[in-house]
Parts: structure tokens; C-alpha cells; sequence
């Protein structure tokens, strides 16, 4: 075995063992029982000798969270006979668990899974483990604990046979293991355990039919039950309120309904809530809707609540509904729209240290209640509890209270998003890990930031009215942990400082659309981690600083709009492989465009337009792979997958749109996503012919050459690219014919080939007789419809084509550009969808959430997928 870390092995030089880190040894014997490698800030990995199987009094083995490469577990282990610990999780082992483990007849504690903690390595492999049969398991008859959890059970057909027959298991775990149905045959046998308190069955795909009786059999002194993220349908089963025992109940991201009684005009979750000692009830994102009895309320020792994604339209929250919640901790009603009206002057019986509010109806003013969460009554005590706020999109239209920022300095999380709420911030400096102000009123100079080192930071303040320098960025404390700083579409002026060298975590920086101005700082060169640089739309002058090359992780670079000038960098295309999406376009870049850009074979959006570009268009931009050829989703999002910050950077481009809503997603089907993939050369100075390589660009959607000078024939073979649904020829000089292939692009929605020299007639099809007049005006000779009956009524000669110019943008260039940014949002949400539909990495961002580490618009755009899949799941019973 090897350890990596501050040369964490320094204590095994010792003769004695026994005082090696790690190791514990029996106080009397001597002999070495628990190895500890968990939980350490080293690493243990390579392989694991078998010289351990000399440890003949071994209880106890910890490799949790480290990092065996991928490697089997040894079948030894199966020889260590008195262990009764055995954790093997988060530890990068794969492959089939050995059956010999079944020989460990001492066994209490087994872990082999994700532990539903962090999963340092589980991106690395679809699921860690595979098991056929789980016979062996039933050898282990002292099992307390069982945690098999990201384990493939696809086969294991006897897996709830044998969890019945472990007479003294208490805690099971069996998370995302793609379980077997449970047959009739298996309910039977069942023998009604009474032992197991925690059972976690969640992220599996298991029916109502499936899981049920089986359930309703072992549940009788049930403490904790997780069945999120099933497809558990219909309403909720009256049978849940037998559990006296329940005290956690997860049921949410399923497809559970409200039913309710015709005698007693009540629902079952109001018949739950009689149960007296639920802890916590979790029915997020299912389809309950109507209203929710004040009965609620009699859960007096509840300490979180979780409804939401559920559709309570119109229903109102009172006081009255939390009369009884003492021990509340944590409140999650975002996305239900409902409404909460508290009497101004109420004072909740509780204490929360998460408010989860997003799209609930509080406004218009700021509400009363909150401050009384910040122990503002009791100052000596100079705490706040609540480490989590979520209120955006809320309809609050109100000045920021004086009261706030002072009892929030210990507030890690703070959304206040997508509301009207204007005020100033405090001259001195607010502590926060993420803060979201953005689409808000707030203004004045950019405050000061302290973050906390234990947590990364992120800070969007973007689409408000801040105004000044953001000098101030430069004395950020611990920026060193900051991943994402938004501060777009502002007032803010000058020159940006150059003092990024600190900000060694950055992933996403958003200065787009104030008015800066200035050369760029060379110091953004610093930013190792950068994946999104956005400077769009203010006035950055000179080239690009050559510093700009060291950011190669860099996947969105958007320098739009600015009056940058030079030669394009030939590094853009050797440095920045990664690139998805590269926008120069309305500088000033002059000279040819670089044939190093072909190396960008990930590039989907490439905007040059409204430049000073000369020459001719590089052949070898069928380097473009992404274009070139299709590729599976799946193939993609093993090139691109983001990780979480910068995944949450690109949905809060802002481009997404509510076109996402028809999106086709489910759960269990990935549908391959007809990503936009633009190149935009317009309004440049442009000469040559349309190079032949062009034509195998099969998966470009749109192409804009309009305003060059290019000459000759447009391309024989255009029609090869059949997935183009834009294409603007306009304003050049091409001449002869339209190749007939054009009338093969099916998909074809807009047509621009006006001011040129074509001539003959137009080729016939559905497709081009459909478009205006106007696509085909200012030619020579063009005849046909739909430009004229016939080819002997001849169209007369236009004046000399207009070429050129940025003075000639017309209505083109404004539904180009729409357009390019509504595509470009539908391609990054096949990125980003992935992560949110594949079970497990889903699932992180279900518990990222929860932690206080996500962002109000990531959770929108899942709810309006989820939605969709609902509506598509309702429309199918």
C-alpha cells in the first residue's frame, strides 16, 4: 500500500507498531485489531498485501475514502475469520464482490457502497461493484449493517429472500443498485423481521406493485425509510400510517398522489401527519396537489418538512398550519406557489437553520417573520441559526430591511434571486459561502466579501444596478475558495484590476455587458481552473494578452461586443482544445482567420461576424468533430462533462428559455438532443470560394456567411449538411446556379441568398417554394417560384449587390442571433442534463442542494423537466 499526503507514513518507521497512525492494538495483548485508514488527510492506495492476513486478531478494517484504482477486492478477506467491521466504501474497488466474504461468519458491519456521503471516484465507473446471487450473504448471520449501496443487484433476483433471513440486521442499505422486482413467491417467504429500523431502497426503479407488500411485511419497528426516487405511483398507501415506529420518512421524486377519503374528506398525508413521533417527512416532487389541512401541524416533534416540486396552486399557509412545529430545523416548500400569509407581528415556535422558499408567493414586502430566525430578539446570544436561505422568485418588491445584513454575518447561503428588491449594502464586510442576488434592483459601490475557507464560494450579483469599480474584488478575503463570480449586466465602470492571481479556484467569471474599459488584465491568466470567461459588452480595447493561453480548461469563452483588435491568436486553437463555445464577434479582429482554430475539434458555436477578417476560410474546419459527425450523448458527456460549479455556471447563462419545456426527457431515457452547432464568419471581409470541406460538417445547424466578398458557386454538395436549419448566403458575390441538392435540407427554417449574382432557376421542392420572395431577391436572371410564376417572366436586373458593411443589418442578423443563443441553451442542457437525469450524479445534486450548495436556477430547470416527465407519466395511466 502507498499514501499520499504530508508525508503521512512518518509514523511507521516506529519499531512498535502499535503507535503507527492507523493502527490500534489491544491495551492488554498487544495484538493489532482495527486498521483505520479513513478519515485521514492522506490517501491510501495501489494494492493490499496479503501479508495481512498475518493479523490473525483483526476486528476491524477501515479503507473507506481512498483510492484503490479501480482494483478487485481481494478475495482474501474472506480468510480474516474474526472480523466483524468490514468498511470498503467510497474506496475505488470494483468488479464482483468475492462470495467468499460469506466465510466471515463474525461479520456485524459490512460496507461496500457510496454510504450516501461524498463518492470521490464513483464518476469513474457506472456502478462499483456487480453481484450475481447474494447467497452468501445469508451465511452472515450477524450482520447488523449492510450498506451495498451504487452495487449493480440488476441479477440478484433472491435479494429480499435474503435480507429476511438475516435475523439481526438493523441497518440496510441498497441504494441505486437497479434492484429485481420483488416476486410473489419471495413475499411469501417473508418471515416478518422485526430487527430492521433503517432501510434505504431509493434511486432504484421500483414499482408500487414491486416493493409494497414485501414493505409492509418488515416494517414493523421501521425507524427511517427512503423510497425517493422510485416510480412509486398512485396514491400514497394508507398502510404507511400503520408504522408507529417511523420517525424518517423519504418518499420524494416519485409519482404519489393525494387520494382522498370519501367519508372523511381527508387525505392520507393528513393521516400521517397524526403519526406522533415523524421526525422528518420528505414528499418532494411528486404530483400532490389541492390543499394541506392545518392537521399537519399536530406533527409536533417534527424537525423537517419537505413538500417541495408539488403543485399546492393557490392554496394559502398560515400560522395556524406551524402552531405546533417546536422543533422545526429545516422547511423546503420551494416550487409549490404557495402562498404564506403570517400575521406581521407572528413569532414562529421554531428555530430553522434552512428556509427553502423558491417560487412560494411571500411578497410584496420583505417578510416580518424571517428576522425572528435571526435571534435578533436575543443579540447577547450573538448567533444566527439559519445557515440556509432560499427566497428567490418569491414576489417580493421591497426595500432590504436595515435588520438584515447584521444577523446574517454567519449566513452561509443566501438566494434572494429573481425578485424586486432594491437597497445598499453595509460599508463593512459580509461573510457568505454562495449569495445570489441576481435580477434584483440592489445598487450602489460592490461591498466587501469575506468567505469561508470550509466551503466554496460563490457570488452572483449579476442584473441589478451596482455601479463603481469592482476594485473591491481585489480584497476579497480567502478568495483562494471562490469558483464563481457573476457580476454582469450592471453599472459598473473603469478599468478591470489585475489582481487575479489569488483566485486559484475560479471556475466561472461573468463581467458581460457594463461598461469597462481598458486593456484585459493579464492576470486572468491565473485562472487555471477557469471553464467560463464572459467579458461580452463593454469596451475592452487591445489584443488578447497572451497570459489568456494558460487557462486551458476553458470550455465557453465569450468576448463579444468589445473593441478588441490585433490578429486572433493562433494559441486560441493550440491552447484552448477544449473550447465549446468561442464568440469574438463585433471587435475588431483583422488578418485571416487562423487554421490553428481547426484543432478546436469540441467547438459547437463559432462567431466571428462583424469583424475585420480577411482572406480566405480555412479547409480544414472539417476538423470540427463535434460538427463533422454525430456523437451520442453519451459520448459527448464523456468530453465535456462539467463538474458542479461550472455546470451550474452555464444553466445561469441565462439563455435558457421556456423552449426547454419541450424537452422529451425521462428518467430512465437519455433522447439524443439536437445540440446547435453555429458557425457565424458574417459581415467580415471575406474573399475565395466556399471551401469542398465544408460539406462534411453534417451536424451544423446553422451557417451564416452573409456581408464577405466571397465569389464563385455555392457548394454542389450543400445538401450533405442536412441538418441545417439556418443558412444565410446573402450579400456576397456568388454566382451561377442553386445547386439542386438545396432541396434536400428538410429542416431548412430560414433562407437568405439575396444580393448575389445566381442565376437560373429556382430548384423545386416543398421546402424552397415556402420561403419569402425576399430569401432569393437581388440576383440575376433567379427565376421560379417563388420569386415568379415561371422562367420566362424573367426578374429585372438589380442594381449593383450591396456587400459588406455592418450599417446593413437587417432582420436576419436579429433572428440569427436569437436564435444562436435559445440553440445554444438547448446544447448545453444536453451537457448539463446528464448530470441531473443520471441517477447518481442526479442524486449529488439532490444532496448538494440539501447541503446548501446549489443554486435556485439549477432547481427550476429540474423542475420544469420533472414536470414534463410528470405530465408524460399522467398522460400514460
Amino acid at each position: 500500500m502507498d499514501s499520499s499526503g504530508n508525508d503521512a507514513l512518518s509514523s511507521w518507521k516506529s519499531e512498535e507498531c502499535c503507535l503507527w497512525l492507523g493502527v490500534n492494538c489491544n491495551s492488554l495483548t498487544g495484538y493489532v485489531e482495527m486498521l483505520d485508514f479513513s478519515g485521514q488527510l492522506w490517501v491510501v492506495a495501489g494494492t493490499i498485501s496479503p501479508s495481512l492476513l498475518k493479523l490473525h486478531h483483526l476486528t476491524s478494517l477501515y479503507f473507506n475514502r481512498n483510492d484503490f484504482n479501480g482494483s478487485l477486492i481481494p478475495e482474501f478477506f474472506g480468510s480474516l475469520k474474526k472480523l466483524n467491521l468490514l468498511d470498503l466504501s467510497n474506496a475505488n474497488f470494483r468488479g464482483p464482490i468475492p462470495s467468499l466474504i460469506g466465510n466471515l461468519s463474525m461479520l456485524e458491519t459490512l460496507r461496500l457502497g457510496g454510504n450516501g456521503g461524498d463518492v470521490t471516484f464513483r464518476h469513474k465507473f457506472k456502478k462499483m461493484y456487480s453481484v450475481g446471487k447474494l447467497e452468501w450473504l445469508s451465511h452472515l448471520s450477524r450482520l447488523k449493517e449492510v450498506d451495498l449501496s451504487f452495487t449493480n443487484l440488476s441479477n440478484a433476483k433472491d435479494w429480499s429472500q435474503i435480507i429476511n433471513h438475516l435475523p439481526l440486521l438493523q441497518k440496510l442499505s441498497l441504494r441505486d443498485c437497479d434492484l429485481p422486482s420483488i416476486s410473489s413467491s419471495s413475499v411469501s417467504l417473508t418471515n416478518s423481521s422485526t430487527s430492521l429500523i433503517t432501510l434505504d431502497l431509493s434511486d432504484n426503479k421500483l414499482p408500487s406493485s414491486a416493493i409494497y407488500p414485501w414493505l409492509f411485511n418488515v416494517s414493523s419497528n421501521l425507524l427511517s425509510l427512503n423510497l425517493s426516487s422510485n416510480q412509486l405511483k398512485g396514491p400514497i398507501p394508507e398502510a404507511f400510517r400503520n408504522m408507529m415506529a417511523i420517525q424518517e420518512l423519504y418518499l420524494s421524486d416519485n409519482l404519489l398522489i393525494l387520494a382522498e377519503n370519501q367519508v372523511r374528506g381527508d387525505s392520507v398525508l393528513n393521516e400521517i401527519g397524526k403519526l406522533p413521533d415523524f421526525t422528518v417527512l420528505d414528499l418532494g416532487y411528486n404530483l400532490l396537489n389541492g390543499s394541506i389541512s392545518k392537521s399537519i401541524g399536530q406533527l409536533s416533534n417534527l424537525q423537517v418538512l419537505r413538500l417541495a416540486g408539488n403543485s399546492f396552486d393557490g392554496d394559502v399557509i398560515s400560522e395556524a398550519h406551524f402552531s405546533n412545529f417546536g422543533y422545526l430545523q429545516k422547511l423546503d416548500l420551494s416550487y409549490t406557489s404557495l402562498t404564506l400569509k403570517f400575521n406581521s407581528r407572528w413569532i414562529p415556535p421554531f428555530q430553522l437553520s434552512q428556509i427553502m422558499l423558491c417560487s412560494c408567493k411571500l411578497g410584496p414586502h420583505f417578510p416580518d417573520w424571517i428576522r425572528t430566525q435571526m435571534n435578533v430578539l436575543t443579540p447577547d446570544l450573538d448567533i444566527s441559526s439559519v445557515e440556509y436561505l432560499d427566497i428567490s422568485a418569491s414576489g417580493i418588491s421591497d426595500s432590504l430591511p436595515y435588520w438584515f445584513w447584521d444577523p446574517f454575518q454567519r449566513l452561509r447561503y443566501i438566494n434572494m434571486s429573481f425578485n424586486q428588491i432594491s437597497g445598499t449594502f453595509p460599508n463593512n464586510y459580509i461573510h457568505i459561502s454562495h449569495l445570489d442576488l441576481s435580477f434584483n434592483n440592489f445598487s450602489g459601490p460592490l461591498p466587501l466579501f469575506s468567505l469561508d475557507l470550509s466551503d466554496i464560494g460563490t457570488i452572483n450579483l449579476s442584473k441589478n444596478k451596482f455601479n463603481g469599480s469592482v476594485s473591491p474584488i481585489c480584497n476579497i478575503t480567502d478568495k483562494g475558495v471562490l469558483a464563481l463570480l457573476d457580476l454582469s449586466n450592471n453599472l459598473f465602470s473603469g478599468v478591470v484590476p489585475d489582481c487575479f492571481e489569488s483566485f486559484r479556484s475560479l471556475t466561472a467569471l461573468n463581467l458581460a455587458d457594463n461598461s469597462f474599459f481598458g486593456s484585459l488584465p493579464s492576470s486572468l491568466g491565473s485562472l487555471t481552473s477557469l471553464e467560463m470567461l464572459s467579458l461580452r459588452g463593454n469596451k475592452f480595447s487591445g489584443e488578447l494578452p497572451s497570459s489568456l493561453q494558460n487557462c486551458t480548461k476553458l470550455k465557453f469563452l465569450d468576448l463579444s461586443d468589445n473593441e478588441l483588435s490585433g490578429e486572433i491568436p493562433m494559441w486560441i486553437g493550440q491552447r484552448l482544445s477544449s473550447l465549446v463555445f468561442l464568440s469574438l464577434q463585433r471587435n475588431q479582429f483583422r488578418g485571416m482567420i487562423p487554421h490553428q482554430l481547426c484543432g478546436l475539434k469540441y467547438l459547437q458555436i463559432l462567431d466571428l461576424s462583424v469583424n475585420k477578417i480577411s482572406d480566405t476560410i480555412p479547409p480544414c474546419l472539417n476538423n470540427f468533430t463535434s460538427m463533422a459527425k454525430k456523437v451520442s450523448l453519451g459520448r459527448r458527456i464523456e468530453h465535456h462533462l462539467l463538474d458542479e460549479v461550472s455546470s451550474l455556471w452555464f444553466i445561469q447563462l441565462r439563455y435558457v428559455d421556456e423552449a426547454l419545456l419541450t424537452w422529451k426527457g425521462t428518467k430512465q431515457n437519455y433522447p439524443q438532443l439536437g445540440l446547435l452547432l453555429a458557425i457565424d464568419l458574417s459581415c467580415n471581409k471575406l474573399t475565395g470560394e466556399i471551401p469542398e470541406e465544408l460539406n462534411s460538417l453534417q451536424e451544423l445547424v446553422a451557417l451564416n456567411l452573409s456581408r464577405n466578398f466571397f465569389t464563385g458557386k455555392i457548394l454542389q454538395k450543400i445538401g450533405h449538411m442536412r441538418q441545417l436549419q439556418v443558412l444565410d448566403l446573402s450579400r456576397n458575390k456568388f454566382s451561377g446556379n442553386i445547386p439542386t441538392s438545396l432541396s434536400e435540407l428538410t429542416f431548412l427554417s430560414t433562407l437568405d441568398l439575396s444580393y448575389n449574382d445566381l442565376s437560373g432557376k429556382i430548384p423545386t421542392s416543398t421546402q424552397l417554394q415556402s420561403f419569402d420572395p425576399s430569401s432569393f431577391s437581388h440576383n440575376r436572371g433567379l427565376c421560379g417560384p417563388p420569386i415568379s410564376p415561371n422562367c420566362s417572366m424573367v426578374e429585372p436586373p438589380p442594381g449593383k449587390p450591396a456587400v459588406g458593411g455592418e450599417e446593413d443589418s437587417d432582420e436576419f442578423m436579429k433572428w440569427f442571433y436569437t436564435g444562436m443563443g435559445l440553440g445554444f441553451a438547448v446544447g448545453f442542457w444536453g451537457f448539463c442534463s446528464v448530470v441531473f437525469f443520471k441517477r447518481s450524479w442526479r442524486h449529488s445534486y439532490y444532496r448538494h442542494m440539501d447541503n446548501a450548495k446549489d443554486w435556485v436556477y439549477v432547481s427550476f430547470v429540474l423542475l420544469k423537466a420533472r414536470l414534463v416527465r410528470r405530465i408524460k407519466a399522467l398522460s400514460t395511466r
